[in-house]
């Protein structure tokens, strides 16, 4: 064989192996999606999702009555989390939406599947909250306590001493009195701390714990779903329905 054949042949063997390579990472991709809700096909999930019984047209945005005379109508309203905020397993609507539907406010849902509050990069909580706008009005400023700074075993961290204008936000308690602050600075305006209902975990729990720790100090309000034992009392069947 001479030697241009020889160098044809490999170059087919290579690209054989290069289109293979391609193929198999692309279909990966799409499994991760959806399965997962993870990487550029992660609408493929609403596939899986769509046939969810939580997700019928039953209880669909569109069919929640307004409220009259709600205390929040009118409000503008800033959401700042991760899959729960988002929506992930319920079509990209989330309780914001329904919010909104039920008290006719406005708002801005900043939230991104598997983000974290410690401050790891571009999708964290701080760094995409730092890309708000800083002259937006915002009347409320509603954050999620993510599981996700839990499940990546990040470090909690402590409640810094009164007077600290710094914090270690590579730490889940700097990270949650940094937004406080941040949010208090920039847009002077209440602040809510909202938990995911209940789940074993004592990671999350000693999270929970801290929050409530900060919540008195700086008096913002705090929404503890973790704890709440009527909200987690609720059937296999509902939990089903709800969890997807």
């Amino acid at each position: 064989m001479s030697k241009e054949k020889s160098k044809k042949k490999i170059m087919v063997i290579v690209s054989c192996v290069c289109a293979g390579l391609a193929v198999f990472v692309v279909v990966w991709l799409m499994i991760c999606g959806y399965l997962w809700t993870w990487g550029p096909f992660s609408g493929m999930a609403n596939i899986r999702f769509r046939n969810l019984a939580g997700n019928s047209d039953a209880y669909s945005v569109e069919n929640v009555e307004e409220l009259e005379n709600s205390p929040l109508e009118g409000m503008n309203i800033c959401y700042l989390g991760s899959s729960v905020t988002y929506g992930a397993s319920s079509l990209q609507t989330s309780f914001v939406e329904y919010i909104a539907k039920r008290n006719g406010t406005t708002f801005v849902k900043e939230a991104v599947s598997g983000t974290t509050l410690v401050d790891t990069g571009i999708n964290s909580y701080i760094s995409r909250m730092e890309k708000l706008d800083k002259g937006a009005k915002f009347d409320l400023f509603v954050c999620q306590l993510s599981t996700n700074d839990a499940t990546q075993n990040k470090p909690l961290g402590s409640v810094s001493a009164e007077g600290t204008t710094e914090f270690d936000t590579s730490t889940v308690c700097g990270a949650i009195e940094y937004i406080i602050s941040y949010v208090s600075e920039t847009w002077d305006c209440p602040v809510v701390f909202y938990t995911n209902s209940y789940y074993e975990s004592d990671a999350y729990a000693a999270m929970a714990e801290a929050l409530d720790e900060i919540g008195q100090k700086y008096e913002i309000g705090i929404i503890d779903l973790y704890t709440d034992e009527k909200f987690n009392d609720i059937t296999e069947e509902q939990r089903s329905l709800y969890g997807g």
